[in-house]
């Protein structure tokens, strides 16, 4: 068993470290069967960007352990394709500090990572805790994901990864429930800094509000203190509405005298 950790947050996050040692507590898996290659700093918010141009630094910290110059998106390119010896059964990206709900995905370098590894064939596992303040309680989320590991592997395909948040209680999680994306509502504002030599700098400031009653949603889930799986499928899918453009630019046939 090979199994990648990653994540956004960058490698010293505990939310990784957390990870890593509930695959441990399983019987059968070895320091030798795990792999963290992470970036070397907070890469939040960066989404599915990964690097075309420059190269990627790829620090050796420790045994099997990489800080890696990148996206989140990289660091899983940068390990299948050429710090692994072999492609990992399962790649974990998180677990998150903070929720990744909803419309967040599509920020999200989290669920980039579990998507990447989706496109490459292999199962794509994104792990939140929905909570940004300490103390973080890791454990429920953590040992869920380690002891349904073979679960993961077993329904994965290469149409979709999985993404699942956890609430941040140090008890046992109420229900489990399988979900569809909220609908996220941001409330953002941008602010400026004016600099002392006439520069304007900008800011990005604001919180996301969920205000739309969705049930069966993560948001739904987890507010109620149940574990949410987000199955998430790689096509983005049009939900019909090619028929509305193809009525309104329906071609008509001309004869060219």
């Amino acid at each position: 068993m090979t199994i990648l950790l990653t994540n956004d947050d960058g490698f010293f996050s505990p939310g990784l470290k957390a990870m890593k040692q509930a695959l441990l507590s399983r019987p059968g898996i070895a320091e030798s069967d795990i792999w963290i290659i992470a970036p070397d700093g907070e890469r939040s918010g960066m989404s599915h960007s990964i690097t075309l141009k420059d190269p990627i630094k790829a620090k050796e910290l420790s045994f099997q352990e990489y800080a890696i110059s990148g996206s989140p998106a990289d660091c899983v390119i940068t390990a299948v394709l050429g710090i692994l010896p072999q492609p990992p059964d399962i790649v974990f990206s998180g677990i998150n500090l903070g929720p990744n709900l909803g419309t967040d995905i599509t920020y999200s370098g989290t669920a980039a990572a579990a998507r990447q590894a989706a496109y490459m064939g292999i199962p794509g596992v994104a792990l939140s805790l929905v909570s940004y303040r300490e103390p973080f309680h890791f454990d429920g989320i953590a040992e869920f994901a380690a002891k349904n590991l073979e679960v993961f592997i077993k329904h994965a395909d290469e149409q979709h990864f999985l993404n699942i948040n956890g609430p941040n209680t140090p008890h046992e999680f109420t229900s489990l429930e399988v979900t569809h994306p909220c609908r996220r509502m941001y409330n953002d504002k941008m602010i400026s800094y004016k600099a002392p030599r006439g520069d304007t700098y900008w800011f990005l400031d604001g919180s996301p509000i969920e205000d739309i009653d969705d049930p069966g949603s993560d948001w739904d889930a987890v507010k109620r203190g149940a574990l949410s799986i987000s199955p998430i499928h790689l096509h983005p899918l049009n939900n019909e509405i090619d028929k509305d453009y193809e009525s309104t630019f329906a071609l008509k046939k001309e004869v060219i005298g």
